[in-house]
């Protein structure tokens, strides 16, 4: 498996290795040594995964200290663009976002740190979309960053007219209102 750092470097790209002949292909979705070598100790608990169509945007979410969650995610089928925003006070990326086109067809992922908002929009007729959380799902911790926020700036690739957020996700608090991370405890380093 390649891992790849993003423009934020606790932000990682994973590409795996993909075995295909005329009957199909192979590939290894997850391994622990592998992300043990390169990001630490982490140990998935729940795995999620939704279908959406053309245009949905589900996010920017995270979840509040202690129940917070790092995430690896993939596009199962179609293509969806992945967004992650740094919400590390103190951090040099803080405010900053990572957007990576995750493909069914290039088969690849993206690590999502605690200390990050993540969110994605679906980017082909429909996707079917996949991810392992290293904590468990706590809706009185639940929160999340207005998908346009215009301090974030974010391109999502596409129409801003052709996206669909549910009313959650509309109403959604602004960036500069997020007050839960700060960096130094938030660091690679120190949580894995």
């Amino acid at each position: 498996m390649n891992i790849i750092e993003s423009a934020i470097p606790d932000v990682l790209i994973l590409e795996p290795k993909v075995f295909g002949d005329e009957r199909g292909y192979f590939l290894e979705t997850y391994r622990q040594d592998v992300i043990e070598s390169r990001i630490g100790k982490v140990g998935f608990v729940q795995d999620n995964e939704s279908k959406s169509s053309y245009g949905v945007l589900r996010g920017l979410h995270y979840q509040k200290p202690p129940f917070t969650q790092s995430k690896l995610v993939r596009a199962v089928s179609g293509s969806v663009l992945d967004i992650a925003v740094d919400l590390r006070k103190g951090s040099p990326w803080f405010g900053k976002y990572v957007g990576v086109e995750l493909s069914a067809e290039r088969k690849n992922m993206l690590w999502i740190p605690k200390g990050f908002a993540h969110g994605f929009v679906v980017l082909s007729t429909e996707a079917v979309f996949a991810y392992k959380c290293d904590n468990y799902y706590a809706p009185d911790h639940d929160a999340g960053v207005l998908w346009n926020d215009r301090e974030l700036a974010i391109d999502w690739h596409i129409p801003e007219s052709d996206i669909r957020v549910s009313d959650k996700d509309a109403k959604q608090q602004l960036f500069a209102e997020v007050d839960c991370f700060v960096y130094d405890e938030f660091k690679r380093e120190t949580l894995y």
